[in-house]
């Protein structure tokens, strides 16, 4: 009788338990914070991430229902991430949610488990269509979040956006993996890189296909040319919502990425590196020319996120060198550096934006944080952190996690890196400016609103541990530098 491997989708099972069993439960619950809801959605994440960290910790590999999962150490650490990365954004999200009546039905939590569930199931595919099937039990999840404040004309016209690009690039995905399966005869990633490997395909076939999976992995990361939506999404979409569409599901896009481009079509890596090159340098120039000019604070960091995406492409296209694959292990494990800590900020600069907003007041926009530094010294504080570590000043940790992609690209010692590297580190410098910028409004511009209402104290809490987290991982690197190298190291060596 064969094994199904039930082991290798533990978390997956209890979170699709948890989600329907909460659903129900949740029925019968009326108050407007919905607290138990609430409560049962945090315990039943933090036990999926808690069973996943164990697995990562164990460092072995595993395969399950005839391949078409896996349960790795990559795999399971970026699971564990993103279970803390929405836990940590439903802490935030409640009370917003709540003021503006999301919570009516407890769609934020079963929905927001039903997103992390596609999450997972991305993460641990080993077979196309299992990655697929993951990423549209998250997508359509995230186009009703998008859509949550069905009276609200602007997060109605963010979900239409989001829907139809988000189709688009599905069908580009869907497109260029039934051109490989043609080509290759299977949707196992194993099958298709042994059949790559062979050399007895049409190159021109195999390109064609990967043209299309390239184009659908980038809007999902949301790199130019395919960076339409972010702005609009980010802007137009409930700020509880931006931060599951802008934390979380990061983590999920840099696993699929991985388990495509690395771990199913290495061979071609010669060409999916050049467009991964080119989609860099236009997300470095278009993110951090267009963030100048912004004067919404949410569309700021949709154009910042672009142009953080375009350094964690920069990590990726560095790991082949003339077929030569022997940095890739240092060039995956700094783009994985590179999106874990750039999630962490990410949450922290979200959580200070939903901690200001109150019902009827979004705090949405730059000039809103005229005067923060004396009206509400903890989130100035947590936001001068995150906007300086995204700017890559040290001793923060976007210091750290620019400066291991760097690394990636001058080690290579190829003229064209080295020059990619100088060109990303002026575009950093540019961006700088956005940055900085946020921070002399909140300390030396006059403020223009009265003291802020204390927040939550459980917000204000994960809030400051999230902050002293961007401050301490900035000093001390080295351990989450190891834990990503080692879990790549032993992925791809598996």
């Amino acid at each position: 009788m064969e094994s199904f491997g039930w082991a290798t989708l533990y978390p997956e099972i209890l979170l699709l338990v948890a989600a329907c069993v909460i659903a129900l439960v949740d029925l019968r619950v009326t108050h407007k914070h919905r607290t138990l809801t609430y409560v049962l959605t945090l315990l039943a994440i933090g036990a999926a991430s808690l069973i996943a960290g164990v697995q990562a910790a164990s460092t072995e590999t595993h395969y399950g229902f005839s391949n078409m999962v896996v349960s790795d150490p990559m795999g399971n650490w970026l699971k564990c991430f993103s279970g803390i990365a929405m836990m940590v954004t439903l802490v935030y999200g409640r009370p917003y949610a709540a003021d503006r009546e999301m919570t009516r039905g407890g769609e934020l939590f079963t929905l927001g488990m039903f997103a992390l569930l596609g999450m997972f199931v991305m993460t641990s595919g080993n077979n196309f269509l299992v990655i697929y099937l993951g990423l549209e039990l998250l997508t359509l999840s995230s186009y009703a979040l998008v859509a949550l404040r069905r009276d609200d004309g602007t997060a109605t016209e963010a979900a239409m956006k989001y829907f139809v690009l988000g189709a688009m690039a599905s069908g580009f995905l869907l497109y260029g993996m039934s051109m490989l399966y043609g080509a290759t005869g299977s949707l196992d990633i194993g099958q298709v890189i042994k059949a790559v490997s062979s050399g007895q395909i049409r190159h021109q076939v195999l390109v064609f296909g990967l043209v299309f999976i390239v184009a659908g992995l980038a809007f999902k990361l949301g790199a130019a040319p395919f960076h339409m939506w972010v702005p609009d999404v980010y802007q137009g979409a409930p700020t509880a919502v931006t931060l599951i569409i802008g934390g979380a599901t990061k983590l999920a896009a840099f696993a699929m990425l991985m388990r495509l481009l690395v771990e199913g079509l290495l061979p071609l890596a010669f060409d999916w590196q050049q467009m991964l090159a080119v989609m860099a340098v236009i997300s470095l120039v278009v993110g951090n020319f267009a963030a100048i000019a912004q004067s919404n604070f949410k569309r700021l960091l949709a154009y910042s996120t672009i142009s953080q995406m375009g350094f964690v492409l920069l990590g990726l296209m560095s790991g082949v060198i003339g077929g030569n694959a022997s940095s890739a292990y240092n060039a995956y494990s700094s783009a994985m550096f590179y999106m874990v800590t750039y999630v962490l900020t990410t949450l922290a600069s979200f959580g200070v934006i939903l901690m200001l907003a109150k019902e009827g007041f979004e705090s949405e926009e730059i000039s809103d944080l005229a005067g923060l530094g004396q009206r509400s010294p903890l989130a100035a504080a947590v936001l001068s952190v995150c906007m300086f570590s995204l700017a890559g000043l040290p001793p923060l940790v976007g210091f750290y996690a620019k400066l291991s992609v760097l690394q990636a690209l001058i080690t290579t010692g190829l003229p064209l890196y080295i020059g990619l590297a100088v060109f990303a580190v002026v575009l950093s410098l540019i961006g700088a400016f956005y940055y900085i910028r946020i921070v002399k409004v909140m300390y030396f511009d006059a403020p223009k609103l009265p003291v802020l209402a204390a927040a939550p104290a459980d917000v204000r809490v994960v809030l400051a541990v999230n902050g002293a987290l961007v401050l301490v991982l900035g000093l001390l690197p080295s351990a989450l530098m190891k834990l990503c190298a080692d879990a790549i190291l032993r992925t791809l060596g598996s």
